[in-house]
Parts: C-alpha cells; structure tokens; sequence
C-alpha cells in the first residue's frame, strides 16, 4: 500500500508541439480470463482443468519500470458465474510469515497484492494482501491517496477463500525453499460493489493490478524479520508488479492493467483508443496536482491545452477552473464521447 512521492509525467513541454501517440512499450499490460465451467478447488495447487488451460501472465516487474527481480513471479486468472479465481507462483528462497491477524499491515511480511478499479474511473476501488500464513488485508479505497480518499479498513470480500502452498518449509532457516503458490477465490457479489454496472463483466474489462512485496531479512535466533540497516531503520522493501506503474505507488489506479473477461475462446482484446486519451488527461493533472502555486496560472493552463495527437487524431484538451475546482475535459474523434477528468481524479465518459 505504498504511496510514496509520485513522479511528475514529463510530456507537453513545448507548447507548440504535436505529441505522437503512445507507444504499446507505454500502455499498461492486458490479459484475457477465460470462463470456466470447471469445478476449482482453493488449496494453493491448481491442479485443476481450468488452470492448465489458462494462460500465464508476463512475469512480474519492478514497479517502476523494465527492471528484472530478483525472483520470478507469474500468475493465472479465470473465472465463472461466482468468483474470479487467481493463481500465483513466486519463486522465493526464504518462505517467511509472521503476521496472523486479518487487516493488519499485510506489507510488513513478503505479500501479494491484487488492486481492482471495476468502472475504471480510479474511485471506490479495492485492495487486497495476503502473505505466506494465508493473513488476509482486504480494504476499499473511495479514491487514490493523492486526492483524499477515506479508507474503509472495515470492509470484507464476503464469502472469500484463499489458499498457500509452500514449495519447501515455512519459517525455516536451515533450509532453502523454491517458493510458495496462491489460490484465490473473490466472489462477484462482492467485487460487484465497486461496479456502477452491478453485473459480471462479461466480455468487458476491468482495470486491474498486482504487485508482490519482497522484503531482504534479517535472522536472529531463528526467527525471520525486515532486515535494518546499520543505524537501525528498515532497509526498502522490492515491489514487483505485473503492470509496471512507473512510480513506486500503485494508488495511481490509470496505469493499472487490462482484465478483459472472455465467455469463449475465440474472443479478442485491444486497447480503446479513447482509454489513450484517458493515459493523456491524467499525465496533464499530473501537472496540477503537483503545481506548487495557489492557482493555475497562464503558462500552465497553455501547457494542459496543448494540442495532442492519439491514432493520428489532433486533439486539443480544455482545461475550465470554477468555483470547486477545475476539470480537463476533451470530446473523443473515436466515440464522440467527452471524456472529463475532474479535480478529485474522478474520470467520466459523457455523451
């Protein structure tokens, strides 16, 4: 749950330039989940149908770019008329866990982390850790830190089932481990929530991440913990992520990946062009929310209207300031939809 200071997005700095579209190496990554009919059972091993059918994902990266970790990390996901199901393989020599209580910083051990915006607009999304004892975090999130969200602890994924299979011993110094496999079970009802649709995404697609924390260690009488430094304090913590993020904070839910929910086999995924243009507008309030001032002065606001170009169509963004604050708002070539990114980093598509 890191959300560290973020990186200010470097693009529209000359005024007068008509920026190039995005690049496939600057998208977010995507993966179709295949339906299953398959009975799946939650013990950590997938030994299931479904999941030898199911594609691997790309191995994890560091979460701010094209940087390899240290140890692998890959993971399946399907899904039915009940539950998306996730499964995960890291490699890990040292399998440790001390943390045993639900909703406690999950983070503080080696974790995974699974991040989920339904309606893509980066509000009221949830969050979910989990570490090598099957301790749970689960939490929602009404919008990214950076925009003052409230964060709603006591929330749970009703009817959630987990599961952890050790290649090796858990806690365990004298021996080396090969890593430890995650199974989980979330069931619609519940992730539904976070949906203005309030129906399974059938043939659509959610914005989704994932992340894995690693933590070097220290070893004292035989007990694991977060390794420090000479003058006491906490050395970093790796973060590894399926979509990299490009900063070290995955509250920045517009660089999260692509989960499109395919009912059969045949089915293909791209992209939305009007989603780049989504990419632009928040590189744009980037610029807002990290402006120092105490208003949007000229040279700014020229900068947020600079023109744009996606798919070999100019654009030019709109940048109003009122009363409550200020949205950037553009009208897409591709759907004649306004696409509007207001001051809380709320995004809207309006006809």
């Amino acid at each position: 749950m890191r959300f560290s200071s973020y990186l200010v997005c470097a693009l529209f700095l000359n005024l007068q330039t008509v920026f190039s579209p995005l690049t496939a190496q600057d998208l977010p990554r995507s993966y179709i989940a295949q339906k299953t009919s398959a009975n799946i059972i939650i013990d950590g091993k997938a030994e299931e149908t479904a999941w030898t059918t199911a594609d691997w994902t790309s191995n994890f990266i560091d979460i701010e770019g094209e940087v390899q970790p240290k140890y692998d990390t890959r993971m399946k996901m399907t899904w039915d008329e009940n539950n998306l199901y996730f499964y995960v393989e890291m490699e890990e020599s040292h399998v440790w866990g001390t943390l045993k209580e639900r909703d406690t910083v999950i983070f503080y051990n080696n974790d995974f982390e699974v991040f989920i915006d339904p309606d893509g607009d980066t509000h009221n999304y949830m969050e979910f850790e989990m570490n090598a004892l099957n301790t749970v975090w689960d939490l929602w999130l009404t919008k990214p830190y950076r925009n003052g969200p409230k964060v709603i602890d006591g929330w749970d994924i009703a009817g959630l089932k987990s599961a952890v299979h050790i290649n090796g011993t858990l806690n365990n110094a004298e021996d080396i481990d090969k890593g430890w496999q995650v199974e989980i079970a979330m069931p619609w009802k519940a992730l539904l929530e976070g949906s203005t649709k309030n129906k399974v995404p059938v043939n659509e697609f959610w914005r989704i991440n994932f992340s894995r924390v690693n933590w070097d260690f220290d070893l004292i009488d035989g007990r694991y913990s977060r390794k420090k430094n000479a003058a006491g304090k906490f050395e970093r913590e790796y973060n590894w992520v399926w979509s990299p993020q490009g900063v070290i904070n995955m509250h920045e839910p517009e660089h999260w990946g692509y989960v499109y929910f395919a009912e059969s086999a045949t089915e293909t995924f791209k992209i939305p062009e009007d989603d780049k243009i989504k990419r632009h507008l928040y590189a744009l309030a980037r610029k807002i929310w990290s402006n120092k001032q105490s208003d949007i002065g000229v040279s700014l606001k020229q900068q947020i209207e600079a023109p744009i170009e996606i798919a070999g169509k100019q654009l030019t963004p709109k940048l109003e300031v009122h009363k409550y604050g200020w949205h950037i708002s553009v009208q897409s070539p591709f759907t004649n939809m306004v696409l509007l990114l207001s001051e809380d980093g709320k995004f809207q598509k309006i006809e």
